[in-house]
């Protein structure tokens, strides 16, 4: 028997379709000032499914994502109400552990314009500040360079709790990045800022077996939560995108996302989740399996 933890899944997108809005710029940051709750709620259905772990819906929560729409003076009212619905929710489970989220600067998937490090830390080291008192780990999400995993953690240096690291891979090609290097060059910035674990996320199911076969000899705790879109696509990568601009799968249903996670759990991983159109029954199906194979989840 192995002790697994089991993350949430997707917050952003399930937080847009509970809302009722149509997909903005800044997906569902907003509505946790015009409809506080929803993201409590989400929490709670996590929670019930039998993730351990509430990921705060701070992911888009950047400076520099705010000014664009005119909300930087938002900036740590909106990282208030994201650990408060957080909180409220782990209350009333009556157990489990807070994640703080922290999502790339600029945009997703966008390693071209990815800050060098001396300018990403600052950032992510204020975010780091503003939550640590109130989170039980960071966790670095959707990391699509060397350059992204160098910043971020050194940003995250010295905190004082946990800091896991999640990158995200080609989606035919689970050996390089998004940003075109190969996932094997991680190994000497793993090895300088030493994270908690490395995990693989927002990529293809079909692309983590090959990156969990690299991330596994770093030596860290291993896991992956992978994404529900047939790809990343062209127009998702452009300036001020949207989440409309992706298409979800119609062929990854609770049980055949349950089955490429027990496949992870079989390489050795011992977190797992799901990332974008992995919603709470992906959540409850998995549950089930690792429980039925004999897993406890922690």
């Amino acid at each position: 028997m192995t002790q697994i933890t089991l993350l949430d899944g997707s917050i952003g997108q399930e937080v847009v379709k509970r809302s009722g809005d149509r997909a903005t710029v800044l997906w569902s940051t907003s509505v946790m000032m015009e409809k506080p709750g929803i993201v409590r709620e989400v929490h709670t259905d996590y929670y019930g499914a039998g993730a351990t772990v509430a990921t705060t819906n701070t992911y888009a929560v950047h400076r520099d994502r705010l000014t664009k729409v005119n909300l930087e003076d938002q900036f740590e009212a909106l990282i208030g109400c994201a650990l408060t619905e957080a909180e409220t929710a782990r209350a009333a489970a009556g157990a489990g552990r807070i994640a703080a989220s922290l999502g790339p600067l600029g945009a997703s998937y966008r390693p071209d314009i990815c800050p060098p490090v001396d300018v990403a830390a600052p950032l992510y080291a204020e975010l780091v500040a503003l939550m640590r008192a109130r989170v039980d780990l960071f966790i670095i999400e959707t990391v699509a360079s060397l350059t992204h995993a160098d910043g971020a953690l050194t940003g995250c240096a010295g905190c004082e709790k946990p800091v896991w690291l999640a990158v995200t891979v080609d989606d035919d090609d689970g050996t390089v990045l998004r940003s075109g290097e190969p996932l094997r060059d991680l190994a000497e910035i793993v090895a300088r800022h030493t994270p908690d674990a490395v995990l693989v996320n927002c990529s293809r199911p079909e692309a983590v077996e090959a990156a969990l076969d690299i991330i596994k000899g770093f030596g860290r705790p291993f896991g992956a939560y992978a994404n529900g879109f047939t790809r990343i696509s062209d127009g998702f990568k452009q300036d001020n995108p949207t989440v409309d601009a992706l298409e979800t799968r119609t062929d990854l249903d609770p049980a055949a996302y349950a089955e490429f996670s027990m496949g992870w759990v079989g390489q050795g991983a011992t977190i797992v989740g799901g990332c974008c159109e992995v919603g709470p029954d992906h959540i409850t199906e998995l549950a089930a399996r690792l429980r039925a194979a004999g897993h406890e989840i922690v």
